[in-house]
């Protein structure tokens, strides 16, 4: 993901004490959203980290000294992840055995460990979210097929809020896609998202060249980074864990390539380098733009408008967005491929890739699209 978007002196700018065990919000609306989405344990974590927040005022200062929006800051699942990393940690045995089992005092055991590893958390909170959903590939590689379709030649992917660049290498995990298989059939990584809709029409894509970049990219090679990683992972889905793990080993075979900047200020030095003739430039986001500061975001938009002026047929240009609505009530997967400009919605999406319900009949999508 792009930007560390922590405050900078969060505990001066709000009292502790009995002012956190007034409702506090973030945690536990999070909550009722991560149990819509399937994951029961995680909400409940998430509802008991907020009962508990008086235990640990740290942690309840920095939440409500938030300067920026919570629900897209990730506040909640920065508490989750730290909350999952002390586990993972082992260094609180009653937290691990609740994470081994999923039962028991959720709030007397949450509570305990806010109170013993509040600094802890808080400081984890303060980092930006790095998180490299391998789930998500699916969707990516359904649009690339599509592009395919649109412009039949190889293409140069680019990604923008890469992390540890999983999403570079998506030619080498297996998919079924709607029923169509695609992607390197003896990988261990499957991906396999519950579809509803059309299937998009099966095309070979071929990856030319793939980078990206990152603000704090994470060296595959780092043990710590790729635990942060995998503290990500919601605890109660053990198979997006595994297929984390496969992918990373894959990453440690074949490091991608993740610059480390700015996404405002490499985005428009990338559309600026020469592009061969015969090769679609392809920029990818997943849940990276929500980062980014009005200004930067403009600075988006404005570098891919100017772009895509340029683009010509032999020299086409494509943008894939996997994001959330302006609302946040909804992840669409989006396609928009110069030089004609136009922006087709292919498919509503699972936050991390589980199902995806694609809109568009594959006869709808064609080079005259």
């Amino acid at each position: 993901m792009q930007y560390d978007s922590s405050p900078a002196d969060p505990l001066a700018q709000a009292p502790m004490g009995p002012l956190a065990r007034q409702p506090m919000g973030p945690l536990a609306r999070q909550g009722a959203a991560v149990r819509t989405m399937g994951s029961d344990f995680v909400a409940a974590i998430l509802e008991a980290g907020e009962r508990q927040l008086y235990r640990a005022p740290r942690t309840a200062a920095l939440i409500a000294a938030w300067p920026r929006d919570a629900a897209a800051d990730a506040i909640a699942m920065r508490f989750n992840a730290a909350l999952h990393a002390l586990a993972r940690g082992g260094t609180l045995p009653a937290l691990a055995a609740l994470y081994r089992s999923y039962t028991g005092d959720i709030d007397r055991v949450v509570g305990d460990a806010m109170a013993a590893a509040d600094a802890a958390i808080a400081e984890a909170m303060q980092a930006c979210p790095q998180t490299n959903e391998v789930g998500r590939t699916a969707a990516i590689m359904a649009a690339l097929t599509v592009l395919r379709g649109l412009h039949d030649m190889p293409c140069d992917l680019r990604e923008l809020g890469a992390s540890a660049g999983l999403n570079l290498n998506l030619d080498r995990y297996a998919y079924d896609l709607g029923g169509h298989p695609a992607g390197d059939p003896a990988s261990p990584v499957r991906i396999a998202p519950s579809w509803t809709g059309p299937a998009p029409h099966p095309r070979a894509v071929e990856i030319a060249s793939a980078r990206g970049v990152d603000l704090s990219p994470i060296d595959v090679a780092d043990a710590a980074a790729c635990e942060r990683l995998m503290a990500y992972v919601w605890a109660d889905e053990p198979e997006r864990a595994d297929r984390l793990a496969q992918a990373l080993a894959i990453a440690r075979m074949r490091p991608p390539q993740v610059n480390r900047g700015d996404i405002a200020g490499w985005l428009p030095a990338e559309l600026a380098a020469p592009q061969p003739t015969g090769v679609c430039r392809t920029f990818v986001h997943a849940m990276a733009l929500q980062y980014l500061d009005a200004t930067s975001r403009a600075a988006v938009e404005d570098a891919f408008r100017d772009a895509g002026a340029r683009a010509t047929a032999a020299r086409p240009l494509a943008r894939i967005g996997f994001e959330w609505t302006p609302a946040r009530d909804a992840v669409h997967l989006l396609l928009t491929s110069w030089p004609d400009g136009v922006t087709r919605h292919l498919a509503t999406c699972h936050a991390y890739g589980a199902w995806i319900d694609w809109h568009v009949p594959a006869r709808q999508i064609s080079r005259s699209a």
